[in-house]
């Protein structure tokens, strides 16, 4: 299992994405969270070959995704102050069982993590909304910041890099066989399985430096979950229920086997944190079908990120200089 972007392809070439529906709206409103977006009217999908019409708030010709390109912007100033935070002079408090399983664990998220996302952005560009686009570029620079954490608690365990993996590779090659929106709903189900992995981290790591990697990480990632879901929701917004319910069947096997290889390839890391694998993947899915629910609800709605840009800049200092 592999919580990653694409890596580059040898000179290969992108295939074509699959369309995702241009959003219209007569109206959207913008609530005070600082982010949500609601259409209250219109979903027109486009059929034109290669179109690049942008998804926007026709009144004022802004993207749906104009916060979250904000909050990607401002992240880095409260990515630095979490970091800043750890002690790594701190001694080693693991013992040599856990630092092999952990170890091992690591080894794999550094590979998976450190994708360069060539072939998934030249699709997001091609299916058009720029200011989407540019914020899925930081977005996949945040996952290659993930790889070098872990790298930084590879270090700490004494352990080394790895240069491939079974499970990185059966990823890779099964995304590059997709469109855009599938590509996505894997990166979304990805995400949302590893998001335990990354809090069990956080809260039961028996070393401070990984226990901060883990609340580091899950920082990000409950965004990226979040961010994921709104792209689809607009995605699947003018499919039929019926194609919906299909469609979130499909996700559900995908997510079940990919729980199932997190909690088998990575229980010995599991346990050295005080979880099961039984309960790490329950929690797994059950945090799988919430996202997924999201996501095929039907709703012309961008709810946008947890914690705007804005409130990023008031607690960490400003992000604009």
């Amino acid at each position: 299992m592999r919580s990653n972007l694409p890596k580059q392809s040898s000179g290969g070439v992108a295939s074509r994405p699959e369309e995702l529906p241009p959003v219209r709206s007569e109206r959207w409103t913008r609530a005070s969270d600082g982010g949500k977006l609601e259409g209250m009217r219109g979903l027109r999908k486009s059929h034109a070959a290669g179109s690049t019409e942008e998804r926007t708030d026709s009144a004022s010709g802004e993207s749906l995704f104009s916060a979250w390109l904000e909050y990607y912007c401002a992240n880095p100033v409260r990515q630095r102050a979490l970091e800043s935070a750890w002690d790594h002079d701190a001694p080693v408090t693991m013992s040599a069982k856990e630092r092999k399983a952990l170890g091992q664990s690591f080894q794999r998220f550094e590979l998976g993590e450190g994708g360069e996302g060539v072939q998934l952005l030249a699709k997001a560009r091609q299916a058009g909304d720029a200011t989407y686009t540019r914020a899925l570029e930081l977005l996949v620079q945040e996952e290659q910041k993930h790889s070098a954490l872990f790298g930084v608690g590879l270090r700490r365990m004494r352990a080394p890099s790895l240069q491939e993996h079974w499970s990185d590779a059966a990823f890779t090659r099964l995304r590059r066989s997709l469109g855009l929106r599938t590509e996505l709903a894997l990166f979304l189900i990805a995400e949302a399985i590893a998001m335990e992995y990354f809090e069990t981290l956080a809260e039961g790591a028996p070393d401070p430096i990984i226990r901060g990697i883990g609340e580091r990480i899950s920082t990000d990632e409950l965004e990226h979950l979040r961010f994921q879901t709104d792209r689809l929701r607009v995605g699947f917004a003018s499919t039929p229920l019926v194609g919906r319910v299909g469609v979130g069947l499909t996700w559900w096997i995908v997510a079940i086997g990919a729980a199932t290889v997190l909690s088998v390839d990575h229980r010995a890391a599991l346990r050295a944190c005080g979880r099961t694998p039984g309960r790490y993947w329950l929690r797994a899915l059950r945090r799988f079908g919430e996202c997924s629910r999201a996501a095929l609800s039907g709703r012309v709605v961008v709810d946008g990120p947890s914690v705007s840009a804005r409130e990023i800049g008031n607690r960490y200092g400003d992000w604009t200089r």
